[in-house]
């Protein structure tokens, strides 16, 4: 054998080393990550900025052909920032059916949060209209995604008509209505005080504590708490005098009241009893979307016990009643459960002092 034969070339590729062994890889460098985190992120924000963009168109004053509590923006907005989200990830890749569900919801959260910074809407009406408009993303998305499945990814005209589509029926007048709808809720408790003592406490509660009322969900979303209702009698009727918070003040009348028995009030707001910021214009009593009508109680003796019973009056106006109508009732239904015990828990606690 030859000394060729017998040792190895130089040139020779030399063997593998083992995995355990080997050098680690180095890790790819800082933009790279934040390139690709953005990538992932693009389709959600575009979305959400899809929705800004419709929010700024329809900022019109109540009754204009781009009011913000119109159907076909409370409806479509949604659908079109699901079916933007969706559309700008397939273009990228296909995605999974859980996709096409969640991603459009999280473009949802950062449209409402972005009009919350941009001052566009209050905390109250974002909280109220994120159910509808968590639903319609959705919607929007799996449309959007059985589009590109089944007609390929090039659908910009088809996603160009759906964020258009508002906009072109708000220019044609379509959705402009906004139909009243007048309801009441009812509530009663059973107070283990004399009717003479409710019947004090419904004339005058003063000094009202936040920890005894904001377990009602209106006060939780951010209505102001109320700090104290107290009544004079004039020529005309008794008048109720109600402080909230953030400076919101209004009047109660009654000239409908049997003392001991039962009172009617009914709401009297003045242009400065809402300071600007207190609340949002659309969910603002007396306002053209919503307003309280009139509330009345009733005591009736039990022994040595009174029911009191509460019914509020109250009416919405949107185009979607089919959603506000049943959200106000249970709003209200919320409060009214509070305030009887509110004045349960006052008179006992008087009573048994």
């Amino acid at each position: 054998m030859t000394d060729e034969t017998r040792q190895p070339s130089a040139s020779a590729t030399p063997p593998p080393l083992p995995p355990h062994l080997s050098a680690p890889q180095a890790p790819p460098p800082r933009s790279d990550r934040s390139l690709e985190v953005l990538a992932h992120l693009s389709p959600v924000l575009g979305g959400a900025l899809i929705g800004l963009l419709l929010r700024l168109a329809f900022n019109g004053k109540p009754g204009s052909a781009l009011a913000t509590m119109l159907w076909i923006f409370i409806l479509l907005a949604p659908f079109a920032i699901g079916a933007v989200t969706v559309y700008l990830a397939e273009r990228v890749r296909p995605r999974s059916n859980t996709y096409h569900i969640f991603a459009p919801m999280l473009s949802v959260v950062l449209c409402m949060l972005g009009s919350m910074w941009f001052a566009l809407e209050g905390m109250i009406c974002v909280i109220m209209v994120m159910p509808i408009f968590a639903v319609f993303g959705t919607m929007g998305g799996v449309t959007m995604g059985l589009i590109c499945r089944r007609a390929g990814k090039s659908k910009t005209p088809t996603v160009y008509s759906v964020v258009a589509l508002p906009l072109v029926l708000a220019a044609l007048g379509v959705g402009q209505e906004q139909p009243q709808r007048f309801e009441y809720v009812e509530r009663s408790a059973l107070i283990q005080a004399s009717p003479q003592a409710v019947w004090a406490l419904l004339l005058d509660a003063d000094r009202i504590r936040s920890a005894e009322v904001d377990r009602a969900w209106m006060y939780r979303i951010g209505v102001p708490t109320p700090l104290a209702g107290l009544t004079h009698q004039t020529p005309t009727g008794l008048v109720r005098e109600v402080r909230m918070g953030k400076g919101i003040h209004f009047k109660q009348m009654s000239s409908d009241w049997s003392p001991q028995r039962y009172v009617r009030w009914q709401y009297k707001f003045d242009e400065d009893s809402v300071p600007a910021g207190a609340l949002d214009d659309h969910v603002r009593i007396g306002g053209d979307y919503f307003d309280l009508r009139d509330t009345v109680y009733t005591l009736t003796p039990r022994g040595d016990a009174t029911e009191l019973k509460i019914r509020m009056e109250y009416r919405v106006s949107t185009g979607f009643n089919w959603y506000t109508v049943p959200l106000a009732g249970w709003l209200i239904g919320d409060f009214s459960d509070t305030i009887l015990e509110f004045y349960r828990h006052r008179a006992e606690a008087a009573a048994s002092a």
